[in-house]
């Protein structure tokens, strides 16, 4: 098939054009590089069946071009601002990176009948809730901008859908975490103790729990719904078994540091920042029913990815 893959020299984009390559697909991995970055992708320049383009979404001249040139099957859109907390100093980010270019990827889609979507949402659409969530949960109350633009990029995803023929997947992702993370708590804790490594601030009391999900997991669940036979507008959770909290976290990464007895410094409160969600709970039984099994529980993946990232870097 030939595929776009939006963000695709990110943290889980890169993954997922390594995996499709992988099945033989064409793919095209288009990206910015805002957060994206090509040593991500340098390994698979020389497949012929990739190409990488640098393209701002928000260029709708551009993105069209490349549409009307491509004959795309289908689209997996990630591009996006996944840092929550930059989104908080800047209140336009969130809208120009998450909710606007989603528009401008539905808009190519309906110009040139591309008709298969698959989008990456986020538990932050829920805002705060302490029920163990599934598809059908509301009311939605976000509490961050990135939550608000991702809600508002499901709301026109259906539209088209309902509307307009486009068969849409959206996978709302827990925290993921592996190597080529761009930001996040392991990617905090680890520059941060390379700057004091006698001790490592936490933002928050430590108490924050969520469920964790190793980056190739997450991919294998992309893949298994694009290839399910689904309906026109669906919807899926997905996450690891069980829970870790920020001080598990800060542990598993001192321990596996240059310096294994660095300080843990709380700066407390119950959450890292505004617009912080500290806990959720997530009912995964849908895409459990399709098949999906990861790897790892919350923890183990939480371990994995501190491993991989101290064996290969960032």
């Amino acid at each position: 098939m030939k595929i776009l893959v939006t963000g695709g020299a990110g943290f889980i984009g890169s993954h997922l054009c390594d995996a499709l390559i992988a099945r033989e697909d064409e793919v095209w991995c288009l990206d910015n590089l805002w957060l994206g970055r090509e040593n991500n992708i340098e390994h698979l320049r020389k497949d012929p069946n990739f190409h990488f383009i640098k393209l701002d979404l928000l260029d709708r001249v551009a993105l069209n071009e490349l549409f009307a040139a491509s004959d795309f099957n289908a689209v997996f859109h990630l591009a996006a601002n996944s840092d929550i907390r930059a989104g908080t100093s800047d209140t336009g980010l969130d809208q120009r990176l998450n909710f606007q270019t989603t528009i401008e990827v539905l808009e190519a889609m309906r110009t040139h009948q591309v008709k298969r979507l698959m989008f990456a949402s986020t538990s932050a659409v829920f805002g705060e809730n302490e029920a163990k969530l599934n598809e059908m949960d509301g009311p939605l109350r976000p509490i961050s901008f990135y939550g608000a633009s991702k809600l508002a990029a499901e709301a026109y995803i259906s539209v088209y859908a309902h509307t307009l023929g486009l068969q849409a997947t959206i996978l709302r992702f827990p925290n993921v975490v592996g190597e080529r993370a761009t930001h996040g708590a392991i990617f905090d804790f680890i520059a941060k103790l390379k700057n004091t490594p006698e001790q490592l601030e936490v933002l928050g009391d430590g108490s924050q729990s969520k469920p964790y999900v190793y980056v190739k997991d997450l991919v294998e669940a992309l893949l298994l719904t694009f290839q399910a036979n689904l309906s026109q507008f669906e919807v899926f959770h997905v996450a690891g078994e069980g829970f870790t909290t920020v001080r598990e976290m800060a542990v598993i990464v001192v321990a596996n540091s240059a310096n294994p007895e660095a300080a843990l410094a709380f700066t407390g409160g119950d959450r890292g920042w505004p617009g912080d969600v500290p806990r959720f709970d997530y009912d995964t039984s849908r895409i459990r029913g399709l098949g999906w099994v990861p790897t790892f529980g919350s923890t183990e993946a939480v371990t994995h990815s501190v491993k991989r990232i101290k064996d290969n870097g960032f």
